[in-house]
């Protein structure tokens, strides 16, 4: 599979994801609110609300590592001459694939831990609501793989992909 391929599918996976997530918070929040308003409101639809938007920002921190919208420097590195911009650039994606590689195992055993652990309200096994920190540094390592690949091979400056952008 190529690496085109892969960024592809990894982008379609997370916005998918992304989707489900938010319909399960828009659905959640307007039952909160209509119970609120015509008596009162389920207790699962606050919990339900607070997992669906951990699953938001695993899903998004790939799509933010692409568009440019983590956080950055880019007054600083941009500003400086020759070829600076690229390595600090390269030294970033670098630093964040990493930290994500490093991070992976903890994750993993703090998924585990709540295996036996379960949600008061929605009454869900907790390690599928502490999944979503292992889906958040599993799919910041693809993206920022797959932006040292092709700065490395020379397809990819590392550079924002604002295409995604709408006006």
């Amino acid at each position: 599979m190529s690496v085109t391929r892969l960024e592809t599918f990894f982008i379609t996976l997370c916005r998918a994801g992304i989707l489900l997530a938010f319909g399960a918070l828009i659905l959640s929040v307007l039952i909160q609110v209509l119970g609120r308003t015509f008596g009162s409101s389920p207790v699962w639809t606050e919990e339900l609300t607070r997992f669906a938007l951990l699953y938001i920002a695993a899903f998004g921190a790939g799509l933010s590592l692409r568009s440019g919208d983590l956080v950055n420097v880019d007054i600083v590195c941009e500003s400086l001459k020759g070829n600076w911009p690229w390595r600090l650039r390269l030294l970033s994606a670098l630093c964040t694939a990493g930290l994500c590689t490093i991070l992976i195992l903890p994750a993993w055993q703090y998924v585990s831990i709540g295996r036996l652990q379960t949600s008061p309200a929605v009454e869900v096994r907790m390690d599928f609501v502490h999944a979503s920190v292992l889906v958040l540094l599993f799919i910041l390592l693809v993206f920022s793989l797959i932006r040292i690949i092709g700065m490395v091979l020379g397809s990819d400056q590392g550079l924002p992909d604002r295409k995604e952008e709408v006006s």
